[in-house]
């Protein structure tokens, strides 16, 4: 180390760095505006120059490229140094008196003009573009000319190819006298083109060294060997040189790497369709015409734009929205696809309901759409109540947006549905658009030998969703077709129940155990509490002042740590946290952030892997309670997050650790429903290995499918069932239980007991897990004459007659489908998703048989999603009339001897019309059998409608809340066989997830019963709703089954004697936590 005095202090620096080097370690600040640490020092611009004593003689030197040697003297700041330094200031000010950072010198020593003659320059002749350029291995432009003449230029002064517009000598150049702009018109032949993030949908630009995004995993930068410039000239290598660790190899190759497996998952998704080569949409040309996709990462706390609701011309808030359905779908002319993306119309919903929340006015939303597709579980809902929040839906078809002469604004034309011609002016239009598989994907498929089919999507029939034409080639999410998150979810673990099938032989061949740090005992420490209080991007810290949170944090009692996180949950800051607690010695932790119904889990594990006890936790939910409350009164939202942080500590300081205990895990299943979905279920378990008892309450298995004829592909749905039936009956591992209902149950994940009753017999059937498959049925309609006249029929009516060839069917001249009878009103507010469909295909079923039948399909939305829209165009290209009717101007239908005649109003000719037919189908809802007792015994819940309500509509929507339950099939909610099929696999696979195990925990956070202080009064066992406690009729006291107890506290809120204690939410723990509220 060289040892030298600097502004009289001794200091000390390696051989061979700069005295500028030095003063930045120790934090002394010398100006400069030509120095850059990834370029060798020039001393240019001489702002840095400083005062250098020998021991001799005193002189100026600039100290970016000034080497220090022992025993010298350095003074920065003395009268001579500032004095020269000004000088230098006053003539940069002459030559570029408008450049800010010049401007900002200047008013530093009081100049407020120059001495010398004024110039209208904004380069300083730094030389740093000139060096960077060298650097990156280019050499395309340099300093030309002598004395006052000298500037930056390409040789020749002409624009060359030698610049590759990387856009470096932009970036350091501190005037801003190199721009883009500039690159473009003067110094390159190439294109100039910001590097698009894919994330932010190329709304920002990135780097060709990047972290994907904040939440990436894993959280390691990328070289995109596309665009760095090394790569290309064998020059930079500028974050090689700057990382500490070495991490940077420029020399890695691409490695081909050989894995021996026995199944195969193709996920690879899809890529959203890209609206420029429409041009009458004016996508490429407006910059307020913008992509769904694009508009989303608008929205998003982590987007371009933090979240805050602007549009990307001039970042001012939009008063008026459009959205344009079926951009890129339903489109046969323009774009080859035709097939409907079926996720478009629900995230344009949801975008309207967000904007709206993010905008500080009154926001005006309009949708155009062609049919409102809201077919999935609750769409329907949200789709009525955006319509009462104001969310105008406009069935119209946009042909062309134009631009607003004077404004960044656009317009559209559109005829209303009354024919009149409307013109409006939006702030900002958003194009739906759908969803496609690129190429990359068609050719890695073609490498595998798979099947694809015309729209590149994998080719898979109804019966076996996620099977490839290549068998141990699985397949799910987009690539199966166009879908949304729940059911890409469930098809997913579908497809890993298909995978596990075939590797059930090798099960725990491959495993690698976890290892754990040893817990830590803290018994006998003081507390010592690490706070963490996220942002989540915007979504808290864009209300609450998180850092204000975070000082207030370190005042509260033995908080020994805190800290700020961009997003607490995510790898890196989990991994991160982990350290904290072991380098800080914390044996508690709060962390403030979201809901822990999603997230306290995962903090939790962050506990284990750093020897703690994960019940040494809280959660303060300043998102949910707070943030989200009061988006509107950030101080209100601050305060109110001082308080839930100061509770959350109370709490945390009387925390002790809680233990869990194993309990071995029946390695059996049983599926409740012996339809397609519940035999499917059994199947898939037992061909992984498990004995599975499959339960039916009629007398024969099949359910609904023994009265389908064809699937909307045209597959006979009676043999698959009949080949179904012969599976679940040939195999040893699945014993059938028809006629057979379920009187009771006990137990709990990993050791339920059943009790099954049938007109012979009851048996005790003890098993580790459960799928509950037990379908719904076709309502009957009190309307449209349906029970009055032979006319009318529903849909398995009609199917029924196909079957048996009736001569109804060829000998009808008029045929009428009434879609939505009893689905989409007050009393059934959902889709039943399979009618459109079905009506579609029934219609085409007619022209087939003959062609001369005429066929009307009277319909609200005609809601053929996916592939089915196929059938759509098949059926009008068939001869198929299709007219909507709207929910206040239904169908009436009146009789006519054998046939009967329906009027309805035409809504393009707004004229009355009517039909007379000789076949009336009515698309009736599909209605849950409101199985409450079933519900009870399993002790999970029902939704309003009547169908069993998974733990997680898009995370966990197979799962029940209750552990070891699992659900699939149309007791979920309607859906057309393909969808079951992938739903009872998944089921499946995650019911394997526990019979997979030797032994499952239980305990933690659940209700103790003090027997001294039990009187037996029976109230915590009326009031359980998990069935956890039962009566010890010898000790007259009750018990809780820490297996079943589920930590809900309802015991303990209604026992007079406070003999059941919740752990971790004792009497003590709520009374800090109270007594810390009103203390405020």
């Amino acid at each position: 180390m060289i040892n030298f005095k600097l502004n009289g202090k001794k200091v000390q620096g390696e051989e061979g760095q700069y005295i500028l080097q030095v003063a930045e370690k120790y934090g002394v600040e010398i100006p400069t505006l030509c120095h850059h640490k990834a370029l060798e020092p020039a001393g240019m611009c001489r702002l840095c120059t400083v005062e250098l004593f020998d021991g001799r003689r005193t002189r100026f030197v600039t100290a970016c490229n000034y080497p220090i040697w022992e025993g010298m003297e350095v003074k920065t700041d003395t009268k001579a140094v500032h004095e020269g330094r000004k000088l230098n200031v006053e003539l940069l000010l002459a030559r570029c008196p408008d450049v800010p950072i010049i401007k900002d010198l200047a008013a530093q020593y009081n100049l407020k003009e120059s001495r010398f003659k004024i110039k209208d320059d904004t380069c300083i002749l730094c030389g740093l573009c000139t060096r960077i350029c060298e650097r990156m291995g280019n050499n395309a432009i340099s300093l030309t000319g002598r004395g006052v003449e000298m500037k930056v230029d390409t040789p020749f002064h002409i624009q060359t190819d030698v610049c590759m517009a990387c856009g470096a000598c932009a970036f350091v150049c501190p005037t801003g006298h190199i721009t883009v702009d500039k690159i473009r018109e003067h110094i390159t032949k190439h294109s100039v083109v910001r590097i698009p993030s894919e994330y932010d949908a190329g709304l920002k630009g990135r780097k060709p060294i990047y972290v994907p995004y904040a939440q990436a995993v894993p959280n390691t930068p990328a070289i995109d060997r596309t665009k760095c410039v090394h790569f290309k000239t064998e020059g930079c290598k500028i974050c090689a040189d700057f990382c500490p660790v070495g991490a940077i190899d420029h020399s890695q190759k691409e490695e081909i790497i050989e894995l021996d497996v026995g199944s195969i998952v193709l996920a690879p998704g899809f890529e959203a369709f890209d609206p420029s080569r429409f041009d009458t949409y004016a996508y490429a040309k407006l910059p307020n015409v913008v992509t769904s996709l694009e508009f989303e990462r608008i929205l998003s706390a982590t987007g371009p734009f933090s979240g805050h609701l602007v549009r990307p011309s001039d970042h001012k808030e939009p008063k008026k929205i459009g959205w344009l359905q079926c951009v890129g779908s339903r489109d046969l002319n323009r774009c080859d696809n035709s097939y409907c993306s079926s996720v478009c119309c629900m995230y344009a919903i949801k975008q309207t309901v967000i904007a709206t929340e993010h905008s500080t006015d009154p926001l005006d939303c309009a949708v155009f759409y062609m049919d409102m597709r809201t077919h999935g579980k609750d769409f329907d809902k949200y789709y009525e109540n955006a319509k009462k929040e104001g969310v105008r839906f406009i069935r119209s078809r946009i042909h062309t947006i134009d631009p607003v002469p004077g404004s960044d604004d656009v317009t559209v034309r559109y005829i209303q549905e009354d024919g009149t011609i409307t013109e409006e002016v939006f702030d900002m239009f958003v194009l739906s658009v759908g969803l496609e598989i690129n190429q990359d994907i068609a050719d890695l498929s073609a490498r595998l030998s798979i099947d694809l089919d015309d729209y590149r999507f994998v080719e898979a029939d109804s019966f076996h969703p996620v099977a490839t034409s290549r068998e141990g080639i699985y397949a799910c999410g987009a690539f199966t077709g166009p879908k949304d998150i729940p059911q890409s979810v469930m098809e997913a673990s579908a497809s890993a129940c298909a995978a596990a099938e075939n590797l059930s032989s090798a099960r725990n061949t491959r495993t690698k155990t976890l290892e754990l740090p040893p817990e830590r005992d803290v018994s006998d420490e003081p507390p010592k509490i690490g706070v963490f209080v996220c942002n989540c991007g915007i979504n808290i810290g864009g209300v609450v002042r998180v850092s204000e949170v975070v000082e207030y944090a370190k005042t509260l009692p033995n908080v020994t740590y805190t800290e700020e996180n961009l997003f607490s949950c995510s790898q890196d800051t989990q991994d991160k946290m982990s350290d904290i607690i072991e380098q800080q010695g914390l044996n508690r932790v709060v962390v403030a952030a979201c809901t822990p119904k999603t997230h306290e889990p995962l903090f939790q594990e962050t506990l284990i892997n750093a020897g703690l006890n994960k019940y040494l936790f809280e959660m303060a939910n300043i998102r949910n309670h707070d943030s989200w409350v009061h988006a509107d009164d950030p101080d209100a939202a601050t305060e109110k997050a001082k308080d839930l942080v100061r509770m959350a500590v109370a709490k945390t300081n009387l925390l002790a650790p809680l233990k869990q205990t194993d309990l071995s895990v029946s390695h059996s299943a049983m599926v409740i429903g012996g339809g397609i979905a519940g035999m499917t279920a059994a199947v898939s378990l037992a061909h992984q290995g498990y004995p599975v008892d499959l339960v039916e309450r009629s007398d024969t298995l099949g359910g609904n499918a023994l009265k389908l004829g064809k699937t909307h592909k045209n597959e006979d749905v009676g043999s698959f069932v009949k080949g179904l039936i012969k599976d679940v009956m040939s195999d040893e591992r699945i014993t059938v239980h028809t006629g057979t209902k379920i009187s009771n149950v006990d137990g709990f994940v990993g050791n339920f007991k059943t009790e099954l009753r049938n007109s012979d017999s009851t048996q005790i059937v003890e098993h580790g897990v459960a799928v509950i498959a037990t379908g719904a049925k076709e309502s009957k309609p009190d309307e449209y004459l349906y029970g009055e006249h032979n006319a009318v029929m529903t849909h398995l009516e009609l199917d029924d007659l196909f079957q048996k060839n009736d001569p109804r069917i060829d000998g009808a001249e008029n045929v009428v489908f009434i879609q939505c009878v009893g689905s989409r009103d007050e009393t059934h507010p959902y889709c039943s998703k399979v009618c459109c469909t079905h009506s579609v295909k029934s219609a085409i079923d007619f022209k087939k048989r003959n062609p001369n039948v005429n066929v009307l399909i009277l319909y609200r939305d005609l809601r053929t999603y996916g592939k089915r829209e196929d059938l759509y165009r098949e059926a009008r290209a068939a001869g198929v009339i299709f007219s909507s009717y709207s929910v206040d101007q239904k169908p009436e239908v009146r009789p006519d001897g054998d046939q009967v005649i329906i009027e309805f109003t035409d809504r393009i000719l707004n004229r009355k019309m009517a039909v007379k037919a000789d076949i009336l189908c009515l698309a009736s809802a599909i209605v849950s059998h409101w199985d409450h007792s079933l519900a009870q015994m399993f002790k999970v819940p029902l939704d309003s409608d009547g169908w069993l309500l998974e733990a997680h509509q898009k995370l966990r929507p197979v799962d029940f809340a209750n552990d070891g339950i699992f659900l699939c099939g149309m007791a979920h909610y309607p859906k057309p066989i393909e969808e079951s099929i992938a739903q009872a696999q998944a089921a499946a696979a995650r019911a394997a997830t526990v019979l997979a195990l030797e032994s499952i925990k239980v305990g933690g956070i659940v209700s103790y019963i003090r027997s001294d202080l039990c009187s037996g009064c029976l109230g915590c066992i009326n009031v359980c709703p998990y069935g956890a406690i039962d009566f010890d009729n010898q000790q007259f006291v009750a018990e809780v089954n820490a297996a079943l107890c589920k930590g809900c506290g309802a015991c303990a809120a209604v026992c007079p004697s406070e003999a059941p204690t919740l752990m971790g939410f004792n009497n003590n723990q709520l009374y800090a936590q109270i007594k810390s509220a009103l203390s405020a």
